[in-house]
């Protein structure tokens, strides 16, 4: 059983670390083995979810692809709907899009343009916070559609980055699980 003391250790024991991915230097953090381990995922839901138990959350918004699973979960903990945060080009319906960083260089996220409506309550999950570029992305993508970000949430803060401190700039309280140092 995961107990409290233990738990940011038993949490990183579940996630695997692949040295090399996707370029040589990077120390590749694959939740993958955490999804998998029942206890490990239950827990890790349960604690990003914890600090908002009892508000209102309206929508849950997950960044592809691992923000789609924890989202997911997230959202039927707490009895929202999800609202999935898509790379350009996969959504089908009406969408708004936004151009944002990352460590490589530029890409672009979409939302359909009707997933939030103005003044909806949103907590924004992905598993990794690094540099900030998605999150932040996804954070002014949500904006623009009239969302009230409460928070956003991660299983994983690769601090040195400083992406959570991006986030916490613009008003968004961070919540996350593990730290590792190093990327």
């Amino acid at each position: 059983m995961i107990t409290n003391t233990n738990f940011e250790n038993d949490l990183k024991a579940a996630i695997r670390t692949i040295p090399d991915y996707p370029k040589p230097g990077i120390l590749f953090r694959d939740i993958t083995t955490l999804l998998g381990d029942a206890r490990a995922f239950r827990r890790a839901v349960d604690e990003l979810v914890q600090p908002w138990a009892g508000m209102k959350i309206d929508k849950v918004a997950g960044i592809e692809a691992r923000g789609f699973i924890l989202g997911g979960a997230m959202a039927h903990q707490v009895s929202a709907g999800f609202v999935p945060i898509r790379k350009k080009g996969k959504l089908p319906h009406k969408r708004v899009s936004i151009a944002y960083s990352l460590e490589y260089g530029l890409d672009e996220m979409e939302v359909h343009a009707d997933a939030v409506v103005a003044g909806e309550r949103v907590v924004l999950v992905d598993d990794l916070i690094a540099t900030g570029g998605t999150a932040v992305g996804a954070v002014t993508l949500l904006r623009q559609l009239g969302a009230e970000v409460l928070a956003a949430c991660f299983v994983i803060d690769l601090p040195e980055l400083g992406g959570a401190d991006k986030l916490r700039a613009l008003d968004v309280p961070v919540r996350t699980l593990v730290t590792f140092d190093g990327h």
